[in-house]
C-alpha cells in the first residue's frame, strides 16, 4: 500500500454564521476532499451571530489548499476565509496533563516549564495546565515519559493574527 505523508501543517481560519450544521458541512467538505483535520476550534466573536473556526491539518500544496480554501469561501454561511501564515501569526494549544512525578523530577519539569498546578494527589500525582506551541506540549509530554503520564487532554490549536 502506497500513503501519502503530508508533512507541513496548515491553519485555516473562517469567520461564519454561527447556525446549527454549519460546522459539520465545513467537515464534510474537507473530508470529501480527503484531508484529515488535525485540530479544530470554534468559538464566539464579539459580533453578535458570528463564529471563528479555526482547523489546521498537514496539506503539502499550495494549489490544495486554496482549492479547499475557495470552496470553504463558497458557503452561503461563511464570511470569510484563509490560511494564516505561522510566521506572522500566534498558534497556541491548551494541554491539561495528569501524571506521576516525584520530587526531584516535578521540580525539574517547573523549572523548565511554565503551568499551572490544579491538583495535586497522593503525593506524586499531578494535574497541570500548561500553554504554548504544540511542540512546547509535545516536549513536556516526553519529559515527563509515557508510562508517567496517567491521562491528557489537549484543546487544538488556535491561532491569532500579529
Amino acid at each position: 500500500m502506497n500513503i501519502k505523508i503530508h508533512t507541513k501543517r496548515r491553519a485555516l481560519v473562517a469567520f461564519m454564521l454561527d447556525q446549527p450544521g454549519v460546522l459539520n458541512k465545513v467537515s464534510m467538505l474537507i473530508r470529501r476532499k480527503m484531508y484529515n483535520v488535525d485540530t479544530i476550534t470554534v468559538c464566539k466573536t464579539r459580533t453578535l451571530g458570528i463564529s471563528r473556526m479555526t482547523l489546521t491539518l498537514c496539506e503539502d500544496s499550495d494549489d490544495k489548499l486554496n482549492q479547499v480554501l475557495k470552496q470553504i469561501e463558497k458557503m452561503t454561511e461563511v464570511i470569510s476565509a484563509k490560511e494564516l501564515d505561522i510566521d506572522q501569526s500566534f498558534w497556541r494549544e491548551v494541554g491539561l496533563v495528569k501524571f506521576e512525578a516525584d520530587k526531584d523530577h516535578f521540580k525539574q519539569l517547573s523549572e523548565h516549564y511554565s503551568f499551572d498546578i490544579l491538583d495535586r494527589q497522593n503525593h506524586e500525582i499531578y494535574i497541570v495546565q500548561l500553554s504554548g506551541t504544540s511542540k512546547t506540549i509535545d516536549d513536556f509530554l516526553k519529559d515527563i515519559g509515557d508510562e508517567k503520564i496517567i491521562d491528557m487532554a489537549r484543546s487544538g490549536l488556535t491561532t491569532l493574527e500579529k
